[in-house]
């Protein structure tokens, strides 16, 4: 059972798994895939998402075994939240990890996630799937490039 309005009354370390999961806008950029530059540090985003996740819906096509799937699928947690200095900046766990409210399009405020979908917050109006893209043709992909400091 998930504590009312929790994300307001208690830190990210504080909460259960379940509410750590609910946080999660599902907005899918996470899953994202991301270069990062050896010498820069810089972070390359492309518009091409992990094989496992559902553009669709936005969510892990195999959630439960992802790890094992895909080793190097990131894992957020409380304790490694400020190693995601890349999250954008709409995403709950940064949001509330700076002291920020939920956006009123989070699912947990609006009851849902298309909301987050039609205000374009999620991938799913521009990913391609992994699958689709030959390694050969990624760099083509690179949406983004964001400047990590150290």
């Amino acid at each position: 059972m998930m504590r009312e309005r929790f994300w307001e009354r208690f830190d990210l370390e504080e909460l259960t798994t379940e509410e750590w999961e609910a946080l999660c806008d599902g907005c899918g950029q996470c899953c994202l895939l991301k270069f990062q530059d050896e010498d820069t540090g810089d972070l390359a985003v492309l518009n091409v998402a992990c094989e496992l996740l559902d553009i669709g819906s936005c969510r892990c096509g195999d959630y439960a075994n992802r790890f094992a799937r895909v080793p190097d699928c990131t894992q957020l947690t409380p304790e490694r939240i400020d190693d995601f200095r890349w999250l954008p900046k709409s995403c709950a766990y940064r949001r509330v990890a700076e002291g920020r409210k939920l956006a009123a399009w989070h699912p947990l405020i609006a009851g849902g996630p298309e909301r987050m979908h039609r205000k374009g917050i999620s991938v799913r109006s521009f990913a391609v799937s992994q699958r689709e893209v030959p390694e050969e043709e990624l760099e083509d992909h690179i949406i983004a490039i964001l400047p990590i400091d150290g």
